[in-house]
């Protein structure tokens, strides 16, 4: 899958170069990932942070997409999302020990679902959640911020999976 990934075109528009960045670390996620068993997918190896496991790390970034797109810049449902859970702040890293093709088909799904929102919008759009003081950043903020957070996260799946099985790699 290595050869798979790359970066956006270097003369890329913005929002060309905003999913594109956006959908190279998704990819990276989901090649962390690649030949992992379910155990190893759940096994925690941090001590101080027995939730991010990789599967957890898919788990909170399947959320993560459906917050920020779905919940707060179309104004649905926040019920929805365990990320907003007040009784369990660590709900959107929960599986429930679901297998790790499960969760990842289901993040690959949420991604679709977020490219097809942003291809409706324009990326000066606000978010319609009012509840919530993010949900009134555009769109374009929205998804520099899911570049962050996926980044960041990706980051996180490159330690977990060198603590699993000594597997490291950047394409």
């Amino acid at each position: 899958m290595t050869s798979e990934l790359q970066r956006p075109p270097l003369q890329a528009n913005e929002r060309t170069a905003l999913i594109g960045w956006l959908d190279l670390q998704r990819q990276i996620l989901r090649w962390k990932c690649e030949g992992l068993s379910d155990e190893d997918a759940h096994r925690s190896v941090i001590p101080t942070s027995p939730a991010m496991t990789m599967a957890g790390l898919i788990s909170h970034m399947r959320w993560a997409e459906h917050m920020w797109l779905e919940v707060l810049f179309l104004g649905g449902d926040k019920k929805q999302n365990p990320s907003f859970d007040e009784s369990d702040e660590d709900a959107d890293w929960r599986t429930g020990g679901r297998p790790l093709t499960e969760l990842l088909a289901e993040y690959e799904a949420q991604c679709a679902r977020s490219n097809e929102i942003v291809a409706a919008a324009s990326l000066d759009d606000v978010g319609r959640h009012s509840d919530f003081r993010s949900g009134s950043a555009n769109l374009r903020w929205m998804l520099i911020h899911l570049v962050e957070e996926t980044g960041r996260h990706a980051g996180h799946a490159d330690i977990v999976r060198e603590l699993l099985d000594g597997a490291k790699g950047y394409f």
